[in-house]
C-alpha cells in the first residue's frame, strides 16, 4: 500500500455512468465504491459529478471512471455527452419506490438512444436493507433484466451489501470485451499487412479504449502514458 506510484499508473481508463431516477441512491453508491462512505443527509446531485477508483483485473490496473447525475430532468440537458465514451452503466432503482423501477424502461431507452451498443449495464435494485418497505420483488427485477440483456443485484449503499460486486462485475465485463475487441483488431490489422505485403500501405483498424479510439499499433504507448493524464 505504500507504494504510491500503484495509484499513478494504469492499463486502461474505463468510463461508466450512473443512471436513475432521482433518490434512488446512485450518489451514495458512488461514494461507497469510491470512498467507502455513506451519508443519510446526502443533498441531491446538481449537473455532473464523478470519482475514481482503480481496480485491478487479472494482471491490469483500471481506473475506473464513474459518473453520476441528477435523476431529475430539470438537470438533464448533458445528455449525449453524459454517455459519450461511457463503455458501461449502473441503472439503478429503489426497491421501495415502485415507480422508480417502472422509469427502467424510459432509463433504458435513453441508454440504447445516446450510449454505446455493446456497453455494459447492470441493473441494480437499491436499498435491499429496507426490505420490509419492498414494493418490487428480486424476481421481477431478475425476470426484467433476463429479457432485455441485464446483469441484475441487488445492493443497499447503506450496509455496504453487493456494492462493491456490482461495480467489479462491470468492470470485469467491461475489461473482457475491450481485450476481445483489441485481440480481433490486432488479428484482422496483422492479416490485412500480411496480404498487403507492406505494414505501412496496411490499414489500421482502430479499437475503443479510455474512452476515445486509438490506433491499435499505438495501444502499447498509449496504456502506459495518456490513461493516467486526464
Amino acid at each position: 500500500m505504500g507504494d504510491s506510484s500503484y495509484e499513478e499508473e494504469c492499463d486502461y481508463l474505463f468510463k461508466a455512468v450512473l443512471i436513475g431516477d432521482s433518490g434512488v441512491g446512485k450518489s451514495n453508491l458512488l461514494s461507497r465504491f469510491s470512498k467507502d462512505e455513506f451519508r443519510l443527509d446526502s443533498k441531491p446531485t446538481i449537473g455532473v459529478e464523478f470519482a475514481y477508483r482503480n481496480i485491478k483485473v487479472a494482471d491490469k490496473i483500471i481506473k475506473a471512471q464513474i459518473w453520476d447525475t441528477a435523476g431529475q430532468e430539470r438537470f438533464r440537458a448533458i445528455t449525449s455527452s453524459y454517455y459519450r465514451g461511457a463503455l458501461g452503466a449502473l441503472l439503478v432503482y429503489d426497491i421501495t419506490r415502485r415507480a422508480t423501477f417502472e422509469n427502467v424502461k424510459k432509463w433504458l431507452k435513453e441508454l440504447r438512444e445516446f450510449g454505446n451498443s455493446d456497453m455494459v449495464v447492470i441493473l441494480v435494485g437499491n436499498k435491499s436493507d429496507l426490505s420490509n418497505s419492498r414494493e418490487t420483488s428480486e424476481e421481477e427485477g431478475k425476470k426484467y433484466a433476463e429479457m432485455e440483456g441485464l446483469c441484475f443485484t441487488e445492493t443497499s449503499a447503506m450496509e455496504n451489501l453487493n456494492v462493491e460486486e456490482a461495480f467489479l462485475e462491470m468492470i470485469t465485463k467491461i475489461h473482457q470485451i475491450t481485450t476481445q475487441k483489441s485481440l480481433e483488431s490486432k488479428m484482422n490489422n496483422e492479416q490485412h499487412e500480411y496480404s498487403n505485403g507492406d505494414s505501412n500501405n496496411g490499414l489500421k483498424s482502430s479499437i475503443v479504449l479510455v474512452g476515445k479510439e486509438i490506433n491499435v499499433d499505438e495501444v502499447s504507448a498509449t496504456k502506459q502514458s495518456s490513461c493516467c493524464s486526464y
